[in-house]
């Protein structure tokens, strides 16, 4: 499900926009991990999300060439056989010199005093700043820690596949529903854009809402239930569109309901749609 939606310049980082939705999304959900492709991650994006206490999972394109950044100097023969990833140490002093300026910019964008937009273009026009270059640091510890756990557990790489495609799932619900002038906004007017959005989202959420009515009562069946498998199960999603007729006249009577959740109990009161 979406739950937040922003508006951003085309000229705009995916970074900044991945971080304000996992610190404002507006709902009481406590945010451990946020799944991203290789354009959603950069060692400030690692070095906010870090100090912000949630997870960047990105999957990055070309693994193979990212360097692993060293944790002291003088470890060259530490790790003989992985001397060719192998980079500069961390700056540890300068992240401790500037720990409390870190602290104080990221609890400006926790806190929603500060959009983070802001904060790193400020950075960026000045690349120099400590704070700044103390964040990177901060994020190249990050990503070499995030690296080495991406190759070595197959887990991991597996629940980010598998939810990044939980994103390119809705996407394609989206494009099903929202199809009209091609999918796309045709305004450059900011309430139009937000108004156009949050109506397609209320849209997605009807879907997912029959959608799962129409999950329950087949998981209902006892012979379905005997069908599925524990792997059938968990690759069930609200998330699909094949029954959608997007195209054509739709007769809608509204003195009846969709005999949807009749056998599942908790599911038939009356301000279920």
């Amino acid at each position: 499900m979406v739950v937040h939606s922003q508006t951003l310049r085309a000229s705009a980082s995916e970074v900044h926009a991945m971080i304000e939705g996992a610190a404002r999304h507006g709902t009481t959900m406590k945010v451990e991990g946020n799944y991203v492709d290789s354009h959603g991650q950069t060692e400030i994006g690692f070095g906010v999300t870090r100090l912000l206490g949630f997870d960047l999972l990105p999957r990055i394109k070309q693994i193979n060439k990212v360097k692993l950044y060293r944790v002291e100097s003088g470890e060259g023969d530490l790790y003989a056989r992985l001397t060719p990833a192998m980079t500069r140490p961390i700056s540890w002093d300068l992240i401790e010199q500037n720990y409390d300026q870190m602290i104080k910019y990221a609890t400006a964008i926790k806190q929603g005093t500060a959009a983070t937009e802001a904060i790193l273009r400020r950075f960026t026009d000045s690349a120099s700043h400590p704070t700044y270059q103390a964040m990177l640091e901060v994020g190249r510890a990050q990503k070499a820690i995030f690296v080495a756990r991406y190759l070595r557990l197959r887990e991991l790489q597996r629940e980010i596949q598998e939810g990044l495609n939980v994103v390119e799932s809705s996407n394609g619900a989206n494009s099903v529903i929202f199809y009209g002038k091609g999918g796309d906004i045709a305004t450059n007017r900011r309430e139009e854009l937000e108004m156009t959005v949050l109506c397609l989202r209320i849209l997605q959420a009807a879907l997912v809402c029959i959608n799962t009515l129409m999950l329950q009562d087949v998981l209902a069946d006892p012979a379905m239930a005997k069908l599925l498998k524990p792997a059938d199960r968990r690759g069930l999603t609200p998330l699909f569109w094949q029954h959608v007729q997007p195209y054509g006249e739709v007769r809608l009577d509204v003195a009846k309901r969709l005999p949807l959740g009749e056998n599942t109990g908790p599911v038939q009161t009356g301000d279920q749609a």
